[in-house]
């Protein structure tokens, strides 16, 4: 298999970024808006400063959503907030039609069940990176689902939990996404995107409410911040000659989704795990059948969202 494309050859250069001096309000919505996960953060000349991730947006609205009791808010839950219409895998599917799957819903991950609806893990693109890895590495032939699913049982969660808690278990963990049981069998999901929106919802209300309040703590809670003080200075990086070999390594080894693509301090481009399982996929597979994955259809479990998510 070759190796020799390099990052220049797979990075994306049409990218967004943020400014540091930029509200962080401002910046979630803009993340939510177009439908992405993280934006380099840059000066006026273009030089890279780090990166602005959902984390990171979790991590600055901690303090606001701290506060939404205070003000009279509804705390959400997360069978409110929860997604029941879900991609699913099965073990028995080729990893590599699953990451076909993937990459054709634009998904970073789905949960994998069995023939009786139960659930046994999850299939993601970190998963994908070790197939990925063995393959450049070893010629892998084709296998299952199964032998490459993450199967933590630590991230399963309840739909009791609180709003917070699930906030973080996502600061704490480098998942992105929780399933939820009822029992053994798959309930639904919540994704680090499930929290930031309900989050961000909640956190609108808060500041409207808190700027009202004669309490300086509450009012203190509405102050305006920025992506300076909440972005990742330590992200990693790549050059424009890191191949495919060495990008995938990166990915393995730390829990980023994206690698800025860095020359002399300036910021030239960006790759994703997406953008390297797109550019990988027909290398890699192997050709044989192509496997089904099925949509889940779970009912929700409250007919309509408390007011702070409508």
């Amino acid at each position: 298999m070759s190796t020799v494309l390099s990052a220049t050859e797979i990075m994306r250069r049409s990218l967004v970024t943020l400014s540091p001096s930029d509200d962080v309000h401002t910046s979630i919505s803009r993340l939510l808006r177009d439908n992405i996960s993280g934006a380099p953060v840059v000066d006026e000349d273009g030089r890279y400063l780090g990166v602005f991730s959902e984390k990171c947006s979790i991590n600055a609205l901690t303090e606001v959503i701290q506060s939404a009791r205070e003000v009279g808010l509804h705390v959400v839950r997360v069978r409110e907030f929860m997604t029941c219409d879900l991609v699913t895998l099965s073990q028995s599917m080729c990893v590599f039609d699953a990451i076909d799957h993937l990459l054709s819903r634009r998904i970073s991950g789905a949960p994998v069940i069995d023939d009786e609806g139960r659930y046994a893990g999850i299939f993601s693109e970190k998963t994908a990176m070790r197939v990925l890895a063995s393959a450049l590495h070893d010629q892998l032939p084709g296998t299952n689902v199964g032998a490459y699913m993450n199967l933590d049982r630590n991230r399963i969660i309840d739909e009791n939990d609180m709003l917070l808690e699930v906030a973080q278990k996502f600061q704490e963990t480098p998942y992105r996404r929780l399933p939820v049981l009822y029992g053994d069998k798959l309930a639904g999901q919540v994704s680090r995107r499930d929290v930031l929106k309900a989050e961000h919802r909640l956190a609108s209300e808060v500041h409207a409410r808190a700027m009202q309040s004669p309490l300086a703590h509450l009012r203190a809670a509405a102050t305006p911040r920025f992506v300076s003080e909440y972005m990742d200075c330590a992200a990693l990086t790549a050059s424009p000659t890191t191949d495919l070999l060495g990008i995938t390594q990166m990915f393995l080894n730390s829990p980023y989704r994206r690698l800025p693509i860095v020359d002399n301090g300036k910021l030239l481009g960006q790759v994703s795990r997406r953008d390297l399982l797109n550019a990988a996929a027909g290398i890699m597979k192997p050709k044989k059948p192509r496997g089904r994955a099925e949509t889940l259809y779970l009912s929700q479990l409250s007919a309509a969202a408390p007011p702070s998510l409508s």
